[in-house]
């Protein structure tokens, strides 16, 4: 069952222009929606997840009008926002039991098995009765994803889900979604592009609520191949090589300046060639 996006659009009260017609065709598995803040990701997002409202288009899910059919899409979803609320005095336990209950599941016995089940799945369990509010910030947002599980959904968002974890969590969050989705969609919205680049088959790059890029992760960095130079530079010259180059990102090197252009060649002797990664994709894309 694939997620159908076509011709979305959405502008708030304010002017501010979300989402300008968006199509997007999404199969199961991990589907990366990347861009920087402000992108529109989780305008995106709330729409599929039936939090707002969109001025025109449509969504699909299968046979379901993710716009019309908002009950029967939330059957189905499970949803991880990018800022997750919770009872800080409640342990893990009793919290999910309440989604649980929430989500429709009435039978006490059943209950206690899915629950069990999604904190073993989470690596929760030996903590359920904690208070989450003791949780780390990467056992929150597993905690996050134990929620979002509840009903055996078929479409799964979660929006900026590794923002501020360390290392270790990251990657045991990514282990954790790369499982969830051999089964099902996953959306994954993040600004964070090894994310995507470590979990995701397909993916776009958004900003400025339009998508400028689709395609699978390996292929936009195979069609980049021989389109990144680079070069040390003192920080004085940089803003004539700005000029001169469309230069895509900057960062410090022992104490100078490292810098990435885009293109077709070689600009000359000083420039050496990069073997670019989805970093430089992600870049070259959103400052095309």
């Amino acid at each position: 069952m694939n997620l159908t996006i076509t011709n979305l659009s959405k502008t708030y009260s304010n002017g501010l222009k979300a989402l300008s017609n968006i199509n997007l065709e999404i199969g199961s598995g991990m589907f990366g929606l990347l861009g920087p803040n402000g992108a529109g990701k989780s305008s995106l997002m709330r729409t599929i997840a039936t939090l707002q409202e969109a001025d025109s288009g449509s969504i699909m899910f299968g046979d379901i009008d993710v716009l019309k059919q908002k009950d029967e899409v939330r059957k189905i979803l499970g949803y991880l926002p990018q800022d997750f609320g919770f009872y800080p005095k409640v342990s893990a336990i009793d919290m999910l039991n309440h989604f649980a209950i929430l989500k429709g599941i009435a039978n006490p016995k059943e209950r206690k098995e899915v629950c069990d089940a999604l904190l073993n799945q989470t690596n929760l369990f030996e903590a359920r009765k904690r208070n989450i509010g003791d949780f780390s910030g990467g056992m929150r947002q597993r905690f996050g994803i134990a929620q979002a599980l509840l009903g055996n959904p078929k479409l799964v968002i979660v929006d900026e889900p590794t923002a501020g974890l360390d290392p270790m969590e990251r990657n045991r969050f990514h282990n954790l979604l790369s499982e969830i989705g051999s089964t099902v969609i996953v959306i994954l919205s993040t600004h964070i592009v090894d994310d995507v680049r470590n979990l995701c088959s397909n993916m776009v790059i958004m900003n400025q609520g339009s998508i400028l890029l689709s395609g699978k992760p390996a292929q936009t960095i195979e069609d980049m191949k021989g389109k990144i130079w680079m070069k040390l530079i003192d920080k004085e010259q940089l803003a004539e090589l700005k000029t001169n180059h469309r230069v895509i990102s900057t960062k410090v090197v022992e104490g100078k300046i490292q810098v990435h252009i885009f293109s077709t060649s070689q600009p000359d002797t000083s420039f050496a060639p990069v073997n670019s990664d989805l970093e430089d994709v992600y870049f070259a894309t959103i400052t095309n």
